[in-house]
């Protein structure tokens, strides 16, 4: 078939894509699967949203090629369709973090307040991990640690993090993680620990950027494995 203006075509098929990814339940959406594979329904009681309404969005991301669908019995799960969905993610966030005046209040009015301290790097951070000077703790709920996490590391849902502190009394140094590089969990951890004398920071990003940084990675089958706890902190 002839295209008479084949570039136009492209930006049109371009702008399929940008439109997909210009809504911020779709931003979650994009969030929540790159911790992993997930159903509609899984998602949906993530977000507190209508399973319906979660559905209408990831057929709409499926059209636009940036998710997967495969059906399991009476279930459909959802991945993303590969590694360049999340760094379009990470490019809208970097231009938003540079030039939105809107971005940049709410990063000093709420982040920058919680966590002022420079974030520790991947690198660095593998590098205290091979040496044995850090305790890593992953603050997303289990079962997003079970589909995978940063090799050692010890998962506290920030929801139990008050509750576990005296348990962390012997670390020496703490830092923290969950999903991504503005991820309100880990900011809120990092906080609450240094509210009550730990020395502790966040990692720069998350688990999504770490496993695509070609990093080791663990996973726990839910069925015939057991995720470490604080007694246990499983190898580095």
């Amino acid at each position: 078939m002839s295209i008479r203006n084949p570039k136009q075509a492209l930006y049109e098929q371009f702008a399929v894509v940008a439109k997909a990814l210009g809504n911020p339940q779709r931003l979650e959406l994009i969030e929540q699967l790159a911790q992993g594979p997930r159903s509609v329904e899984a998602l949906a009681a993530k977000l507190a949203r209508p399973v319906a309404n979660v559905s209408q969005h990831l057929q709409a991301m499926r059209r636009a090629g940036l998710v997967t669908s495969e059906r399991d019995g009476k279930f459909v799960n959802y991945r993303l369709a590969d590694e360049s969905v999340l760094a379009a993610f990470a490019s809208i966030r970097v231009v938003a973090e540079r030039h939105s005046a809107e971005v940049e209040r709410i990063v000093r009015g709420y982040f920058d307040r919680r966590d002022d301290m420079e974030p520790v790097s991947r690198e660095e951070l593998a590098g205290r991990m091979k040496d044995g000077l850090v305790t890593v703790i992953d603050v997303r709920p289990p079962d997003e640690f079970a589909l995978g996490h940063l090799p050692g590391a010890i998962n506290v849902p920030l929801g139990q993090l008050e509750q576990r502190l005296s348990d962390l009394a012997a670390k020496p140094e703490i830092v923290a993680y969950c999903r991504g590089p503005w991820c309100v969990m880990s900011f809120e951890a990092v906080a609450l620990l240094r509210e009550h004398g730990f020395r502790a920071r966040r990692m720069e990003d998350g688990l999504p950027e770490w496993r695509d940084a070609g990093l080791a990675v663990e996973a726990w089958s839910t069925s015939t494995s057991k995720s470490p706890s604080l007694t246990d902190p499983g190898p580095f």
